[in-house]
């Protein structure tokens, strides 16, 4: 069967034209938004892992720093310290004050 283009009218190329362009903006904005998912997708792996990272990290120092306060309240200190004299300039002590 031959299909001869000459005898289609001009409305009917804008329609077959406009079909087309209309098939090209679906599929351009199709990939956008699989692009836009697998990206958010993995951020969302990538600030997962970061944040569990992170979280261990705090939780290691606050475990370490409670043994560590822990265990100086209770250190026994053999001897009592004697307090040492210092020279006082007033109510703001060992604080040399000068002109500016």
């Amino acid at each position: 069967m031959d299909f001869d283009f000459t005898a289609l009218e001009t409305a009917t190329y804008v329609f077959i034209g406009t079909l087309v362009f209309a098939a090209i903006l679906v599929a351009f904005i199709a990939a956008a938004a699989m692009a836009t998912i697998i990206l958010i997708g993995a951020m969302g792996i990538a600030w997962y892992s970061v944040k569990a990272v992170l979280g261990g990290l705090v939780h290691g120092i606050n475990f370490a720093w409670d043994r560590v306060v822990h265990h100086a309240g209770q250190v026994e200190i053999p001897a009592e310290f004697q307090p040492q004299v210092s020279p006082s300039t007033g109510s703001y002590s060992r604080v040399a004050l000068r002109d500016s």
